[in-house]
């Protein structure tokens, strides 16, 4: 049987060569691949979720930590092995540290700045004159400068046992998350504004796959990091290369903007932007909630349904979402109030109920129990879900499609080794279709 290498360079090509309907035919088998995790047996399919072994961390130098994650389905076993930068743990105080005086200490220290911009920053502005000094102000979490892809590799064989795939892990793992964060938010009714916390790998895939799925619909993209710099060479990317040509010449509507906590106003366009936004992608290893619970859970703040998407942390210990916002989700509707709400659906949408449980730093200091989480496998066939939402009171699939569309719908994601399972197997098979990688006859 031969075997195809893919590097990152070949899977980059392959990756950017991706038509809208290889999307959609990826992200489809993805999420049958996710219905079966969640609802199938061992004698019914090789991707059930006890064909899933938990993960393996082992801790590595400079705040690095080696992640093993076999999977299977029902043609394919396979291993990722990836190391990448993860953020200390933090002293326990027993508080939450508050993101409003970080903000607030931020904005200040950037409106001292001689060189801090005083207007917004979009992709109109002249790109060469994107730049501004860098602030002193240090993070719990992970620099913003430095890079937190994953590196590493994916070995796939077949069922009997036999290696027919060797593929590198970095640009992979970005595009199979968030091709996942992307299915519920390809069905959403508004997508006009989106804001995208990070601008690394997987910030840059959230919003490629955004503008793939529903880039007619989009107008504004708003790139919120810590880092402006490394913000500013994302949109430059975004804005310059050949790559993206296709995607920014389809909507004549659309431009980008960069907001940065070195930015003088940090404090006001944060909440401006997040309470504009339709979607919200959080694609950072932050160990602080990236921006305060009141910008979603205020009576202000409800009115507009969003998808809110959080896939960059993925420890206990890390936390993009404020607790609040996630106990909200799950809080009991009152039936009786005086203010229009987004619907909302009772439950956070996670990729697996147990590893979330066991992982996620979100639902843990939210104190979730597993009968507040759905898994999306289980939710986008509708049926156990519907049956959850009459239990509740409420409408059956009629609501559970409403509230998918245009109600508040929080995606929790931590990553399962079968995302790279079942993506890798397709990616395999288009590079052999394409003429891409590297192929070694009878291995």
């Amino acid at each position: 049987m031969p075997l195809t290498v893919l590097s990152d360079s070949d899977i980059h090509s392959l990756l950017y060569s991706l038509s809208r309907d290889d999307v959609v035919n990826l992200q489809e088998n993805l999420a049958e691949a996710l219905h079966e995790y969640s609802t199938g047996t061992q004698e019914t399919t090789g991707c059930c979720q006890s064909n899933q072994p938990q993960r393996i961390a082992i801790p590595a130098t400079n705040n690095q930590t080696t992640l093993f994650m076999p999977a299977s389905t029902s043609t394919s076993r396979g291993m990722k092995i990836a190391t990448l930068a993860t953020t200390p743990e933090p002293n326990r105080s027993g508080s939450l540290p508050s993101i409003t005086s970080t903000i607030s200490h931020a904005s200040s220290a950037s409106s001292n700045s001689a060189n801090s911009p005083k207007t917004p920053l979009t992709a109109e502005s002249s790109l060469s004159n994107l730049s501004i000094s860098t602030s002193n102000r240090t993070d719990p979490s992970i620099t913003s400068s430095q890079s937190t892809s994953p590196v590493g590799s994916l070995t796939l064989l077949t069922a009997s046992g036999k290696p027919y795939g060797f593929l590198a892990a970095s640009e992979l793992t970005a595009f199979r998350t968030a091709l996942t964060a992307t299915m519920i938010f390809n069905r959403r009714t508004n997508v006009h504004t989106i804001a995208v916390f990070g601008a690394g790998a997987q910030a840059l895939w959230h919003i490629r796959l955004a503008l793939i799925l529903r880039g007619k619909d989009i107008h504004h993209v708003h790139i919120i990091n810590r880092n402006f710099e490394r913000a500013r060479q994302l949109m430059t990317n975004i804005y310059t290369s050949k790559e993206w040509e296709g995607l920014r010449n389809a909507n004549d509507k659309l431009d980008f903007s960069i907001v940065s906590n070195e930015y003088g106003e940090y404090n006001r366009l944060l909440k401006e932007h997040v309470r504009k936004s339709d979607a919200i992608f959080c694609c950072t290893p932050s160990t602080t909630p990236l921006f305060p619970a009141e910008h979603l859970t205020s009576t202000e703040g409800r009115k507009k349904g969003r998808y809110v998407s959080a896939i960059g942390s993925y420890r206990h210990h890390m936390i993009e979402l404020h607790p609040d916002i996630l106990r909200q989700a799950v809080a009991a509707e009152h039936k009786h109030h005086h203010h229009k709400h987004a619907d909302k659906g009772g439950v956070v949408v996670v990729d697996s109920l147990d590893a979330c449980m066991k992982e996620a730093g979100e639902v843990k200091q939210a104190g979730l129990n597993p009968e507040q989480l759905v898994e999306i496998g289980e939710l986008l066939m509708v049926k156990k879900a519907a049956m959850q939402e009459i239990e509740r009171g409420g409408q059956g699939e009629v609501g559970l499609k409403r509230w998918l569309q245009a109600g508040n719908v929080i995606f929790k994601c931590v990553g399962l080794g079968l995302m790279d399972i079942c993506v890798g197997e397709d990616l395999v098979m288009l590079a052999r279709e394409r003429g891409f990688g590297t192929t070694v006859e009878g291995f």
